[in-house]
């Protein structure tokens, strides 16, 4: 397997704080957070991670993107039964495993398609790029294999299979933390090879000093950590300005 089932290191990070420009609709029966100019012509879907969109840190990541010129939707992949943001020493009693049983492939994928399905109609965008956070990863790579979008931004990835990277022949940029128990260093060097075998663009990015989640949820205080998070950000604008037409 390319990247390995979540784990308890996919409940940890710290909740960043800030004001939002974007807003929560109801996205044709799908609550979601939108954010950006909607004449925009270039769409981004974004794909959480297990905290959803109401977390301020997809929220705040989001509206990053549509300060970079995008439109970007942020659906609720999970019927508003997303995992709350927990203390740390409060881990054990999140139900992990049956959370995810709840929220399988099966249930999230129909979400995904639908809400992509109305970007085309509503905007006609002439490209459309998703980002995946752990979670969120997999079904990224799987619009990629299905060519159902243009280009794919996913970091430290979850649950995605070998199968579904073989799939994959469009530019995906892929940012990784050294260490990651989820995605390690061997499922790396398998995504690598699978990619180059299919001769996909493509480009992975290890970050040492950070760990899985680091994309989304580092602690902003540690500077090595910080920096890990904004420039895997920039490498996912510069990676969507190269190839988002």
């Amino acid at each position: 397997m390319s990247s390995n089932p979540p784990g308890l290191c996919c409940l940890t990070g710290v909740k960043h704080e800030g004001p939002v420009t974007g807003e929560i609709i109801d996205y044709h029966g799908v609550e979601a957070y939108v954010s950006g100019d909607k004449t925009s012509k270039k769409v981004i879907l974004f794909v959480t991670d297990i905290f959803g969109h109401v977390l301020s840190n997809a929220q705040l990541l989001a509206d990053d993107f549509a300060a970079q010129g995008y439109y970007v939707i942020v659906p609720d992949l999970f019927g508003g039964d997303a995992i709350p943001w927990t203390p740390f020493e409060k881990l054990g009693d999140v139900g992990l495993p049956e959370w995810l049983g709840k929220h399988s492939l099966e249930v999230i994928e129909p979400i995904v398609e639908k809400v992509l399905g109305h970007i085309k109609e509503d905007f006609a965008p002439t490209s459309i790029g998703a980002v995946g956070y752990c979670l969120g990863a997999k079904y990224v790579i799987r619009l990629l294999g299905e060519k159902k979008i243009d280009v794919g931004a996913i970091a430290h990835p979850s649950f995605v299979t070998d199968d579904e990277v073989e799939k994959v022949t469009s530019p995906l940029i892929i940012s990784a933390a050294q260490t990651d128990p989820i995605f390690p260093l061997e499922n790396r060097v398998k995504t690598e090879e699978i990619l180059t075998k299919n001769g996909t663009i493509f480009e992975i990015t290890v970050y040492s000093g950070v760990v899985h989640g680091f994309a989304c949820r580092v602690d902003p205080t540690i500077a090595v950590a910080k920096y890990a998070k904004e420039r895997a950000f920039f490498s996912q604008v510069a990676f969507f300005a190269q190839h988002l037409k």
